[in-house]
């Protein structure tokens, strides 16, 4: 299955830049989307996880000039880091013989390593594009579907999968590839035992706010350490640090961030929750839908929205504060699972002290409809359409 969107936004970027980056986790579709893209650009297409593509490469520069009239697609970039050095030579002796745009696609599975790497010797030559997993415009609209997505995640084979079952034996594979394989590649090596245990500890504090010293006692490890294997687990775009809002209104706010591992299905697998029943009686049910639909709406929100929460220490809250920016202003979304939609008193509070633009409260259901005059109540799937026609 394919991100429509996300192959438009590539398509557009490589008739504008000479190279473009497309980020996003294992196994959300990149490589399928390049594939595609490939196919109908007559591109040629090398995984630099395979020994014989990396052979190819031995020397880049005489293999990939070439290749200067046709774009190339570069698999798992991350393998080849000393890659970039070469595409930026490429890409501005190509932009003196008249080819100045889409010469590279380069996939990666890492945030901050990609960025870092490729913002050295390709600043202002390459675009990044982020593909999440599968989001509520890209399947099924209905309520079976949407909380499939749920239970399952966004991953393309997980949420395709013939049963529950398979789903989640697809993302324990997962899980276990990630632990023993790739966060070796990216970062100092670590136990993967006290990784797993690590992540796992995550998911049952799904949306708490992080307390890196109660982490760190659990796992009998140092809190810089327990701060470290966050960072990497958030820098391979698998959890998601949600920062506090910070607003000059004299109260004492609260200064740590929340977690919540960015994926349901993958919170889901590494908790042992299979089919919905289970999910249903589950402890952590109602900050894992709300998890699900800070996902769901950051995935569709305007390219720089500065996402956060807000509360104070005297118990105002306000799940999730959209910054829009330009005419949008400030977005204050309160998260209720279920068909009522009656947010607490300090809600109302943080209301009080903040002022936004507009305010939702997002739940289970589908009718919309006025709470107060400055408040209203939204469904997941039409909030969703509300900020992605934006």
């Amino acid at each position: 299955m394919i991100q429509r969107l996300v192959a438009l936004k590539v398509k557009t970027a490589l008739a504008r830049q000479a190279a473009v980056a497309l980020i996003g986790p294992r196994q959300v579709g990149k490589t399928t989307l390049a594939f595609t893209l490939a196919e109908q650009k007559n591109a040629i297409y090398l995984d630099l996880e395979s020994r014989t593509d990396r052979d190819k490469l031995s020397d880049p520069e005489l293999f990939l000039r070439q290749f200067e009239d046709r774009l190339v697609v570069l698999d798992e970039i991350h393998r080849m880091p000393k890659l970039f050095q070469t595409l930026r030579g490429l890409i501005d002796q190509g932009r003196r013989n008249g080819h100045k745009t889409g010469r590279f696609l380069v996939l990666g599975s890492a945030s901050i390593e990609l960025l870092r790497q490729s913002g050295e010797s390709l600043a202002g030559r390459i675009e990044y594009i982020d593909m999440a997993p599968l989001n509520l415009l890209e399947i099924e609209q209905s309520d079976v579907a949407m909380n499939r997505l749920w239970l399952r995640g966004g991953f393309p084979e997980s949420y395709l999968a013939a049963s529950d079952q398979d789903s989640l034996l697809l993302r324990d594979s997962f899980i276990r590839t990630y632990l023993e394989r790739d966060v070796p590649q990216f970062g100092p090596r670590i136990a993967s035992d006290t990784l797993s245990r690590l992540w796992i500890m995550l998911a049952h504090n799904q949306g708490a706010l992080l307390n890196v010293s109660r982490l760190a006692s659990g796992l009998s490890i140092s809190a810089p350490t327990v701060t470290a294997y966050i960072g990497l687990l958030v820098d391979l775009l698998l959890v998601r640090r949600l920062l506090p809002y910070h607003a000059n209104i004299g109260k004492r706010l609260v200064k740590s961030p929340k977690t919540y591992i960015r994926d349901s299905g993958l919170a889901h697998a590494l908790l042992g929750i299979e089919g919905a029943n289970e999910l249903a009686g589950h402890p952590v049910v109602g900050l894992s839908w709300e998890g699900y639909v800070i996902e769901t709406l950051l995935t569709v929100a305007p390219p720089r929205t500065k996402a956060s929460f807000f509360r104070t220490a005297a118990g105002a809250e306000i799940d999730l504060m959209l910054e829009l920016g330009g005419s949008h202003g400030i977005w204050a979304i309160e998260i209720k699972r279920g068909l009522t939609a009656k947010p607490q008193r300090g809600f109302y509070h943080a209301l009080d002290d903040l002022k936004p633009t507009k305010t939702f409260v997002v739940y289970s259901g589908d009718e919309r409809y006025p709470l107060s005059q400055d408040i209203e109540v939204i469904g997941l799937h039409e909030m969703t359409q509300e900020l992605a026609s934006l």
